[in-house]
């Protein structure tokens, strides 16, 4: 890691009070969540997308569904918070930032302690009936699944449940998006960390940050078509390079 890069991004985060956190997988994968695009070892590897996580997929076939995401059930339930996320809650906790805007459904940042998350793909913890649109908690069903079961049903109606995870062709939460916009557009610092901003248009509120006067901060380990335009640019592992700023925090006057 660069110290100079790590002494930059803390001296902005140690001066910000209406920071913004936005963060995609890459925060995650040290928890041992692996990603969705990287060779060998991302989600899209040996499956065909649009079968398997589209909403027309899911309706066409919900089993494949079931079956691509099982393992990736099992790794978030037995996965725990990194030091980047805890990192990303001490500085909520701390005033330096007013909330954390994630692409990820893992629940981990709520689990490290940060109070005001906007998840813009959706959770794990409901199901939602795609005949009766009841909405249920997701925890028995995900025993189940993991369990061996077969595809989830309304004890209701005796429609196919669907984790209220977003699949392609889906909308976006309205509600999340509208507050994470409206965060975004008062924020004095965006810090972007784990996302390749590849995904539109969850891609696009660093820019908007950036067209209201935030300052960015990227901490990714590749690079990112925005990284021409931010403040502090870090390549490196999240959980190594954000508890490094926060020591660094510690030691800027």
């Amino acid at each position: 890691m660069d110290d100079a890069l790590i002494y930059k991004a803390a001296h902005l985060l140690r001066n910000a009070n209406r920071g913004v956190a936005f963060t995609g997988a890459g925060i995650s994968t040290p928890s041992g969540i692996p990603d969705f695009r990287s060779p060998g070892s991302g989600l899209w590897n040996n499956a065909d997308v649009f079968a398997v996580a589209s909403l027309q997929g899911f309706r066409r076939n919900p089993s494949a569904f079931y079956n691509w995401v099982r393992p990736l059930i099992s790794l978030t339930v037995n996965a725990q918070p990194n030091p980047a996320h805890f990192a990303i809650s001490r500085w909520e906790a701390d005033g330096k930032l007013r909330a954390c805007i994630t692409q990820n459904i893992d629940g981990l940042h709520t689990r490290a302690g940060s109070k005001t998350v906007y998840e813009l793909h959706g959770h794990t913890r409901e199901a939602t009936c795609q005949s009766c649109r009841a909405t249920v908690p997701a925890a028995p069903l995900i025993a189940d699944i993991l369990n061996g079961g077969g595809i989830p049903h309304c004890e209701h109606c005796g429609g196919v449940l669907k984790p209220n995870v977003i699949l392609f062709g889906e909308m976006l939460p309205q509600d999340q998006i509208n507050a994470a916009v409206d965060v975004t557009k008062s924020a004095d610092i965006i810090l972007v960390v784990g996302s390749s901003l590849e995904v539109s248009p969850a891609n696009e509120f660093p820019l908007l940050a950036l067209q209201h006067g935030a300052k960015l901060i990227i901490v990714n380990l590749e690079p990112t078509f925005i990284d021409c335009r931010a403040h502090v640019v870090v390549h490196g592992d999240a959980a190594l390079v954000l508890p490094a700023i926060q020591q660094a925090m510690e030691n800027v006057g």
